[in-house]
């Protein structure tokens, strides 16, 4: 199962994006020509864009609203990914230096915040202010869930509760606005749109739920990173939370103490201690349910290639293995 698979619904008008999106990015300043024109090298797998017009074929047909949907995703997407390499100090991106380990922290904050006003203009020169809403609201989301997540690790006090709030709002948040952004260009139907949204949230809480998993369980060979990055960035995913939940009370303090220290090698005991106490077979049932759920909201819809696709791509997402 691969992307060019799934997005060949809608293989021409994603195209037809990419041009528009290169344009998009333009600028009279030398600089930033010479930035985004490396941001466009830095080729992703474009699946936010995909999602907003695979949902608008989903609804009725891709048009000009589409494409202005599916550039404010990917203006919005691009900027937090440049910010939240800043911010984790992150040396690679997509293969390649990142921005900031080629411009230093200093231009990679202001590239993003031109793309983020990039976003808000393609919105307000085409009038679409209920899309501006909605992303907005998205923006909103994110970043409170990434504050919820650093306070979290600061504390040591995540739930499951906490957990799901934070990948709700930092992951799932985007993935649903696409959806219904996409659905909102193509039709009226309000059912239809609030559908679209239910798979986009589902979807997202079950990505992120997969991407925590593969952290303890996946190889490095297929990840191209290391497992056990949220550890040592302190981040309490679902599989830590429910084994601390689910061992002896000593044995949790015990793997508490050794979180909290500097110990190279506390990967390998923490790793063990998640599989020993139900930590991977309990995240792999929530993968399983909000699959699940994704699946049923496109129940609403009726069969076509767009429909085929979007259920491939939940289930790609949700048994990746990178």
């Amino acid at each position: 199962m691969n992307l060019n698979k799934i997005s060949a619904p809608v293989k021409s008008e994603l195209q037809e994006f990419q041009k528009q999106f290169s344009g998009v990015l333009k600028s009279n300043v030398a600089l930033i020509d010479i930035i985004t024109r490396y941001i466009l090298r830095q080729k992703g797998k474009k699946i936010r864009p995909i999602l907003v017009l695979l949902c608008a074929k989903l609804c009725g047909k891709i048009n000009r609203r589409s494409y202005i949907a599916a550039n404010l995703v990917e203006l919005l997407h691009t900027a937090t990914l440049i910010h939240d390499d800043v911010v984790d100090d992150a040396k690679m991106r997509r293969g390649l230096p990142s921005i900031n380990a080629v411009w230093k922290n200093k231009a990679s904050v202001l590239i993003g915040d031109f793309l983020l006003s990039k976003g808000l203009l393609v919105s307000l020169d085409n009038n679409e202010f209920e899309f501006l809403k909605i992303t907005s609201e998205a923006v909103r989301r994110m970043s409170e869930g990434e504050l919820l997540q650093i306070q979290k690790a600061r504390n040591f006090d995540a739930t499951e509760e906490t957990y799901f709030q934070v990948i709700k709002d930092k992951t799932a948040s985007l993935i649903q606005t696409c959806c219904r952004l996409g659905a909102f260009s193509a039709t009226d139907d309000k059912k239809a749109i609030e559908k679209a949204g239910v798979f986009g949230e589902s979807t997202g809480i079950a990505f992120q739920l997969r991407d925590d998993l593969l952290d303890y369980t996946g190889r490095k060979k297929l990840l191209g990173k290391s497992t056990g990055n949220d550890l040592k960035e302190k981040k309490f995913t679902l599989p830590l939370i429910v084994s601390l939940r689910n061992a002896p009370a000593k044995h949790s303090r015990d793997i508490m103490k050794l979180i909290k220290s500097d110990s190279a090698k506390k990967f390998d005991s923490v790793y063990y201690f998640v599989a020993q106490n139900g930590g991977i077979e309990y995240t792999k049932e929530k993968i399983d349910r909000y699959t699940t759920t994704a699946v049923k909201a496109l129940e609403y819809f009726d069969d076509s290639e767009s429909k085929s696709s979007l259920l491939e791509l939940v289930q790609f997402l949700s048994v990746r293995e990178y």
